[in-house]
């Protein structure tokens, strides 16, 4: 679980409500149902609206992967490609067939599909065009997700405004009661609120933790183009540790370049 995401949707949740208190406000008066059934309901429905089934079916995943940003393993990464050089420019590139047999399921197929090419003898710039058109359709299709909650994020303060217009008619229709004017145009304000809380504390972060997701995974997906391309020009293991070294936050990529030294 990443601890950030959780953290940062406590504090925001949390110094809203406590700014609230201190002011004297009743959190109690926060929960109706009707603000909630008029945001939820329109912001589902705007975003069935706008994409596929599919797209929305699959919103818990990318919550999901929000909520549990995969460790990054560029070192890792790096390091296995220094192996793979030194097996290479030892045995031959079809020494490397064993290697790419025995990729698990955790690393990104795209290793596996650039190893498979080079043992096959693929043209330098026929292989790089392959691995480089697999990341640009690949980013579309996780941007497609970033989209969603931005989608989510710009619809849920209109829904907001939407149901505190129609507080406020209602409000209109019952000005003999004067003694409830108050009363009911504070309860028409919550959905403005609700939904401007939603869309800034809980859509437009889980879309940018997307994006930082996104970022992550592409870096790692871009050293394995550069560490397949490096392998199939048989550069030497120090000179691929330099390239990939390049990568990594500078911590790992000492400890990479003294790995190279050893």
């Amino acid at each position: 679980m990443n601890l950030a995401t959780i953290i940062g949707l406590i504090m925001g949740v949390g110094a809203i409500m406590v700014g609230f208190l201190l002011e004297g406000g009743n959190p109690a008066k926060l929960l109706l149902p009707s603000p909630f059934i008029i945001i939820v309901g329109g912001v589902v429905g705007a975003l069935f609206t706008s994409f596929d089934m599919g797209d929305i079916l699959g919103i818990g995943k990318l919550i999901s992967k929000a909520l549990k940003m995969p460790p990054v393993k560029n070192k890792e990464l790096a390091l296995k490609f220094v192996a793979f050089a030194e097996k290479s420019r030892r045995d031959g590139l079809l020494s490397l067939e064993e290697d790419m047999q025995s990729l698990s399921d955790q690393d990104d197929p795209l290793l596996k599909k650039g190893l498979r090419y080079v043992i096959d003898g693929t043209d330098s710039e026929a292989l790089t065009a392959l691995l480089e058109n697999d990341v640009s359709v690949w980013e579309k299709h996780q941007k497609h997700g970033v989209e969603i909650f931005e989608a989510a994020g710009g619809f849920a303060p209109t829904m907001g405004i939407i149901g505190t217009v129609l507080g406020l008619i209602i409000v209109l229709a019952n000005l003999s009661e004067p003694e409830k004017l108050g009363e009911h145009i504070s309860t028409a304000f919550i959905a403005t609120l609700l939904g401007i809380g939603v869309a800034n504390l809980i859509f437009l972060p889980l879309a940018n933790k997307l994006k930082v997701v996104l970022g992550k995974e592409k870096l790692a997906k871009e050293m394995i183009i550069v560490g397949v391309l490096a392998i199939q020009q048989g550069e030497s293991p120090k000179l691929v540790g330099d390239k990939l070294a390049a990568f990594l936050e500078e911590g790992e990529r000492h400890e990479l370049e003294s790995f190279n030294e050893s």
